[in-house]
């Protein structure tokens, strides 16, 4: 079953073109709209906490989830980890859909949000608090049309990369 089919079936996973449609057509019940993006390979608590802080700066959290090609350009196989993700795109954007801060999903091919940021133009674009605005590629193009770049302190700090090698020490 190609990925489209999947996305077609599950609630709150967009196409681009498809979340563009649904905020133009009722920005009321979508705006003001935060973005985050990343991902979300192997979700844990972090990931939880930092979602309900970013839902809570605006009225609607849609994520950009980066594609497993996007994953594997971004997060090359270390020596003797699994190559990533360990969860296929589908199965990430799922999760993340039936979380009740999330709204919306939508996955990306780029090694960056840097394109749906200039197509969805949201209102507030949130990442974690172990970021730099100064460094952060998306943040001039937010800061180009006028919406506000946001990060949050991570309460748990936790990462998949973590968890694996945790697994391999338990396991070894």
């Amino acid at each position: 079953m190609g990925d489209s089919q999947v996305k077609d079936r599950i609630e709150g996973v967009y196409e681009l073109a498809e979340l563009q449609a649904a905020i133009a057509t009722h920005p009321e019940r979508w705006r003001p709209l935060v973005f985050t993006n990343g991902c979300f390979d192997l979700l844990h608590a972090g990931h939880v906490r930092y979602l309900k802080a970013a839902r809570a700066l605006g009225k609607t959290l849609v994520i950009g989830l980066n594609s497993d090609r996007s994953v594997r350009t971004i997060k090359p196989q270390p020596a003797s980890l699994p190559p990533r993700p360990i969860v296929p795109e589908a199965q990430r954007a799922e999760v993340l859909a039936a979380l009740k801060a999330v709204d919306g999903v939508v996955l990306f091919d780029e090694t960056t949000a840097s394109g749906l940021i200039a197509a969805l133009q949201p209102d507030i674009y949130v990442k974690g608090g172990d970021y730099r605005i100064d460094t952060l590629p998306e943040a001039q193009i937010v800061h180009a049309y006028g919406g506000r770049v946001e990060l949050i302190q991570i309460e748990i700090p936790s990462s998949t990369s973590g968890l694996i090698q945790r697994i391999r020490q338990v396991a070894g």
